[in-house]
């Protein structure tokens, strides 16, 4: 892809206003929490580092797509949380609080797991001699894009909570606009790809966002977590932060690969109507509080 300053710039610059915005909506609270009980935390981390990448390596390997389109999927996969997931989280009754530190420490984490899982899949995908793997300086860049400015935003909201709660919803909105801009601009650049790849990479990416949400609900609700924090971790593990990825697989100073932005682009359309779904559901087949209490109490005095 013939590189663009809207490119080059701007999915930077939007990367940095959306994880400000994140920055802006955590609380050390949050964090004490989870030391507190860690337990859902970690479920929910051992999901979305090692449960969604082997998953999605094995629906990629034999997807017969090009290597770029699957290592695209496989960056997908090892991306963490996106901002969204509070939302979903909170239309589905679900632990909010659970859902913004399970994102925190899984966007802390990806500066470690996230290189890692790339280069293993530029190896696995283009061989030995095809692969440019991420360097040094390239994971720096990810950690001052991404790491940097959620940190700045959570020590805005620490010294000046008002402040922040002001901002926050303001920057979000910016950084979706951006966004959305930049990354419409670089589509229209590359529409040949998306007509050529676009509907067998959405069928992929449909499988991939119902199999994450999926696992984030079902595996913690199989380890006896509670409904609401099953929740929780379902939408920080479902919805994935395909900002991210878009960033880094078009921006000229990492992977510079168009290909490898199609997968996070289609997912990230996809993945909110699937997530909408799946709160829907959520909400019909939750069971009222006041019964919840009554079958509870019922139970016991069998």
């Amino acid at each position: 892809m013939q590189s663009s300053a809207t490119l080059s710039i701007g999915l930077p610059v939007a990367l940095c206003i959306i994880m400000l915005g994140l920055g802006l909506s955590l609380k050390l609270e949050d964090f004490v929490r989870v030391l507190a009980r860690p337990w859902p935390v970690l479920v929910g981390l051992f999901c979305q580092v090692v449960v969604l990448p082997v998953l999605c390596f094995v629906l990629v390997y034999f997807s017969n797509l090009p290597p770029a389109i699957c290592v695209g999927m496989m960056l997908l996969a090892a991306s963490p949380g996106g901002t969204s997931a509070t939302l979903f989280t909170h239309l589905a009754g679900g632990n909010v609080a659970l859902s913004i530190s399970l994102t925190a420490v899984s966007s802390l984490l990806s500066i470690v797991t996230l290189p890692i899982i790339a280069n293993l899949s530029l190896l696995a995908f283009y061989g030995e001699d095809g692969a440019v793997r991420l360097q040094l300086h390239q994971v720096l860049q990810i950690f001052a894009i991404a790491i940097v400015p959620a940190l700045i935003g959570a020590f805005i909201h620490r010294r000046f909570p008002v402040f922040a709660e002001r901002l926050e919803r303001p920057v979000k909105l910016l950084a979706s606009l951006f966004l959305a801009t930049v990354v419409l601009v670089a589509l229209i650049g590359q529409w040949r790809l998306l007509v050529e790849w676009g509907p067998t990479v959405g069928v992929l990416a449909l499988a991939f966002s119902v199999a994450s949400i999926s696992v984030g609900f079902w595996v913690p609700r199989v380890l006896n977590i509670e409904r609401r924090e099953a929740v929780a971790l379902s939408m920080s593990i479902g919805l994935h932060n395909a900002a991210l990825v878009i960033a880094l697989a078009m921006s000229e100073h990492m992977l510079n690969n168009s290909e490898m932005a199609i997968p996070p682009a289609a997912y990230g359309l996809i993945s909110y109507i699937v997530g909408g779904l799946f709160v829907w559901w959520l909400n019909r087949t939750r069971q009222p509080l006041s019964t919840a209490r009554a079958a509870t109490v019922d139970q016991a005095s069998r």
